[in-house]
């Protein structure tokens, strides 16, 4: 028995690995979920067969209602709220590691002291402190993204200060738990501690980094998974925790270097803030507004075009028209893609997963390092609810708060048509010198309904 749950746990680590290389590439994305949550699934049958908790009857009861919760809400949940369900799986990762290392800790203070030895308690209070600040950070990310708390950065004065007091007071309290484990006063504050560090950390983040803080939240629940292997000795969880957390701070980082931007910056920088002060707007923009039969005739003549997306697609659930006027585009032998920025959306992949939804081809959708350099020679550029991606602000304006990001180079297109409801500003809070150049024309109105009137106006050129 012992060697066949071994077995089944290597089977499980290779079957997480092999789940996180096909997710590198969007096309082999489906096939890596598949791999991982065979693996996952490999790895709870067996663990519970260890420890001879369940019976299989019971074990196979709680898989299919697990199943039942996971299929219903995957179904139900709109394109536009996978961030949020991103955001409270993270946190409900956070919280089973918090509450394993919390029951841990009592039950073998109440029948076996002994067994609280220096690396039981410190991985017991490492995940106390990781689980509790990926918990109540991912609840505070889903309430800012979710709307129930503002997307605007919450601050006040001595905030940082604050943070750097409960982290010492976590280290002393900590010190004390070693000194007696049996004292159950201390770990209390440990716990209240770790969850007051994940609301205080978070509040200060704004809407545009919530790209960056989802992958880190997915990180810290990794690590925190980890940390619970070593609780629990259970191998399986630490690779699949270790895997978990070292590709979240890999994207983390990834997602800073597409905003030209260091992750302390991230989390202490407030940035997403309406800017404000002479200079930083930069002077009024006068725009050129296009009507639907205008765009119409525009994407007729093009011999290629570029769709940037963002949230503002997403919001209006654009994707499927989309997709419709792409098929109309080619078979005019218009060459049609997409270019994607790795923080358009509210989380890492958002278009791609909302594009791939409305079955768009993999091939079609090109990262900004594959894409950039096409922009120039591209007759039409069709941004649909994307801003600050785009904005030439960021190459041109030394004093805005996005001036070094990379960006998507669709204002060097020969024409720019921009799909809005209004002239509303971008997560960074900050005018787009985009729309005021000579090349751009403004589309407003629900970018599903205006570009469904550009498709019927094309179909009625055929």
């Amino acid at each position: 028995m012992t060697t066949g749950i071994q077995l089944a746990y290597l089977l499980a680590s290779v079957l997480f690995i092999l789940g996180i290389k096909f997710l590198g590439k969007t096309k082999d994305a489906r096939k890596g979920n598949v791999l991982s949550a065979v693996g996952m699934l490999i790895a709870i049958v067996a663990t519970l067969v260890t420890l001879e908790v369940l019976t299989f009857l019971e074990i196979f009861a709680c898989i299919l209602l697990g199943t039942i919760v996971g299929l219903y809400y995957a179904y139900k949940v709109e394109m536009t709220k996978i961030p949020e369900m991103v955001a409270l799986f993270n946190g409900f990762g956070g919280l089973a590691s918090f509450a394993v290392a919390l029951s841990d800790y009592y039950l073998k203070s109440e029948t076996n002291p002994t067994a609280l030895d220096a690396i039981n308690l410190s991985s017991i209070l490492v995940s106390l402190l990781i689980g509790g600040v990926t918990f109540t950070g991912s609840m505070v990310a889903y309430l800012k993204l979710d709307g129930k708390v503002s997307g605007q950065p919450i601050t006040f004065k001595g905030q940082h200060f604050l943070n750097l007091l409960l982290l010492i007071a976590f280290i002393a309290a900590s010190v004390a738990v070693f000194i007696d484990p049996s004292q159950l006063t201390f770990l209390m504050v440990v716990v209240v501690i770790s969850l007051l560090l994940g609301i205080l950390t978070v509040i200060p983040i704004g809407g545009a980094d919530m790209p960056v803080v989802i992958s880190l939240l997915n990180s810290y629940s990794g690590m925190a998974a980890c940390a619970t292997g070593f609780i629990l000795n259970n191998n399986v969880l630490i690779v699949a925790g270790s895997l978990v957390g070292a590709s979240g701070i890999i994207l983390t980082q990834i997602m800073c270097k597409a905003m030209n931007r260091s992750l302390t910056n991230v989390l202490l920088g407030g940035f997403g803030q309406t800017a404000s002060g002479p200079g930083v707007d930069g002077p009024a923009v006068v725009i050129k507004e296009i009507g639907v039969e205008e765009t119409a005739m525009l994407v007729d003549a093009a011999s290629s075009i570029i769709v940037v997306p963002g949230y503002g697609m997403a919001v209006a659930q654009a994707q499927h028209v989309i997709r419709e006027l792409m098929e109309l585009c080619e078979k005019r032998n218009i060459n049609f893609r997409f270019a994607i920025h790795p923080v358009a959306g509210r989380m890492p992949g958002h278009m791609n997963v909302l594009l791939a939804e409305a079955n768009i081809s993999y091939d079609k959708l090109l990262e900004m390092d594959e894409i950039n350099e096409e922009f120039a020679t591209t007759d039409l550029v069709f941004v649909v609810g994307a801003n600050d991606v785009v904005n030439p602000a960021a190459r041109t304006n030394p004093q805005s708060p996005i001036f070094g990001m990379p960006i998507l180079n669709a204002d060097k297109a020969k024409t720019v048509i921009v799909s809005k409801r209004s002239m509303g500003k971008g997560y960074a809070g900050i005018e787009n010198e985009l729309f005021g150049y000579p090349n751009c024309l403004m589309l407003f109105g629900d970018a599903k309904q205006t570009i469904t009137k550009v498709v019927g106006e094309l179909k009625e050129m055929s």
